[in-house]
């Protein structure tokens, strides 16, 4: 079987590079980096480099195999380049690789991005006289995927079909995974409907990755009914297959079909994981049912699971939904008492909670702890601590922590700024408002109507009605479709100008545009036809509020 590694690399667009660069040039500076890295792991990458070097002066020398052996040793610790210094120095001393460490040498360059490299070590393959295996092919196939070149993998996958190559499992399930990781899933089930006729029989993998792609697009009934397939075809479901699936329903509020499979799982004797049972308790805390949550922890204790930072997390995030801080706190201690360490995202939702609730103080002593443990806030942590802060008045500890987020990289987004302008504005201080304002459009965030809602109540509790007309006009212009919010704050602008014919006319078009008034818009309006004698039309409002049940 003639296999042209030109025209493969003619029909993926890859360079030709130089395979073996000067050991000098490319490896000594990366090996010197990999051998200063964990202390675990360079204990063991210590002995392999001290029995590489032994093998290499033993005389006679030991067989390729025992060499592979040393390799495949490394990749397992992650140290590819190291491999690869290996493979070199091998070369040098007149070792003749074999296709197996032919075969680590292309894994090492697919885990580096090199890629090159990696085809060119096949074009080596090809000109030792040795045959490209499964796994020569499939380490290129994940290698092209894992690095976004999931087109090029089919097409180079076409490319050996066509040369008469046999490809397995492993390929398939290789190729629908990277296709669902870039939200192709209906090719990847195209995929899996190929394959039945290339003699290579769909595996649970292949099920189960379709199946969680669908479920994260929440085509949760399109995913049940893959999964009711593979009953059908003999492909027995395994832990994943069922937690995914479960997931799927949990985010869509699907919750009584999700413990049904629950349930399924342990008739058919599949021991649900820690994961299972997180997924679970995280989908009846997000719907606020916790006491369901913590029947689902009985069972997962039962089955001798220790909770984990996962769990702990999503029932603090549930207690504080219900508004219960107090259980969220004792969960917290729980937590801790137990062994378990806190996570920045445990910490982000306790003080998340915590600022909610007014107890600022508290979320700051957390949020002390998380410096002091080096741990490095998120942005969650800082936004809703910013958020907070911003709803207590306590503006001016608000900038510091901006600065932090920049400093750590991680600059402020919309969210924050939000609060931070919501803030300004409450506090009458509109033109600091306006200044961020720009410093935002200048940093290229784009503002939503939300934004120009917080500036436009900013501006008429200031009294300065014809500015949030400016902003409210310009919104129209660029077609933005207002909601309740905005309109209700420029019917109180007008109305705290006694401007009752405007006010009225906008109550009218806000309808028009298909925006409903609430309670606080008719109020408003109502109370200011009241204190101006137009006792008629404030009735006739009242009265439509009546009907419309808002009264």
């Amino acid at each position: 079987m003639s296999f042209s590694i030109s025209r493969l690399r003619h029909s993926l667009s890859l360079p030709t590079p130089n395979l073996f660069l000067p050991i000098s040039n490319f490896i000594i500076p990366l090996l010197y980096s990999q051998i200063h890295s964990p202390l675990d792991h360079n204990v063991v990458l210590d002995d392999v480099v001290f029995s590489f070097n032994r093998m290499l002066n033993i005389n006679p020398t030991p067989p390729i195999f025992e060499f592979g052996k040393i390799l495949t040793s490394l990749v397992k610790i992650n140290h590819f380049h190291t491999a690869i210094s290996f493979s070199q120095q091998m070369e040098v001393r007149g070792i003749q690789p074999n296709i197996v460490t032919l075969n680590i040498l292309i894994n090492c360059f697919c885990h580096l991005s090199q890629l090159n490299f990696a085809f060119s070590v096949l074009g080596k393959i090809i000109k030792l006289g040795y045959q490209p295996d499964t796994t020569t092919i499939n380490t290129l196939i994940k290698g092209l995927c894992l690095n976004g070149n999931v087109m090029k993998a089919l097409h180079f996958h076409d490319d050996v079909i066509a040369k008469g190559f046999h490809l397995d499992q492993v390929s398939y399930a290789t190729l629908i995974n990277g296709l669902c990781k870039i939200g192709e899933t209906r090719a990847a089930i195209l995929m899996l409907r190929k394959i039945e006729g290339l003699l290579v029989r769909p595996s649970v993998v292949m099920y189960s990755t379709i199946i969680d792609s669908l479920c994260k697009d929440k085509l949760i009934n399109d995913a049940y009914d893959l999964y009711s397939e593979m009953s059908v075809k003999k492909i027995f479901p395994n832990v994943v297959t069922y937690s995914t699936l479960i997931y799927g329903f949990c985010i869509v509020g699907r919750l009584k079909e999700a413990i049904s499979l629950l349930n399924e799982m342990k008739l058919k004797n599949i021991n649900p994981n820690v994961y299972t049972f997180n997924i679970l308790v995280d989908g009846f805390c997000k719907e606020g049912e916790v006491k369901q949550a913590k029947s689902v922890l009985g069972m997962m204790i039962k089955e001798d699971m220790k909770p984990d930072v996962v769990t702990y997390s999503s029932l603090m995030d549930g207690y504080f939904l219900l508004d219960d801080v107090n259980k969220a706190k004792y969960v917290f201690d729980t937590m801790v008492r137990k062994g378990v360490t806190p996570n920045v995202h445990s910490y982000s939702i306790i003080i998340n909670g915590l600022c909610k609730n007014n107890m600022v103080d508290e979320a700051m002593d957390l949020f002390k702890i998380i410096r002091f443990k080096n741990m490095g806030p998120n942005t969650i942590t800082y936004s809703s601590l910013i958020d907070g802060l911003c709803k207590s008045g306590r503006i001016s500890e608000v900038w510091d922590l901006l600065d932090e987020m920049h400093d750590r990289g991680q600059p402020a987004g919309l969210f924050t700024y939000n609060s931070i302008l919501d803030a300004l504005c409450k506090n009458n201080h509109v033109d600091k408002a306006i200044a961020l304002l720009t410093k935002i459009k200048d940093q290229g965030i784009q503002l939503n109507m939300y934004t120009y809602t917080i500036l436009v109540g900013g501006l008429i509790k200031c009294g300065r009605l014809k500015d949030a007309q400016k902003v409210y006009e310009d919104l129209l212009m660029k077609g933005y479709r207002l909601d309740v919010r905005m309109y209700t704050f420029m019917i109180d602008g007008l109305c705290k100008e006694n401007l009752l014919d405007e006010a009225l006319s906008l109550l009218s078009k806000m309808e028009d545009n298909g925006c409903i008034p609430n309670v606080v818009t008719y109020k408003i309006i109502i109370r200011c036809l009241f204190e101006n004698n137009q006792n008629d039309k404030a009735v006739k409002l009242l009265q439509e509020m009546v009907v419309r049940g808002l009264m």
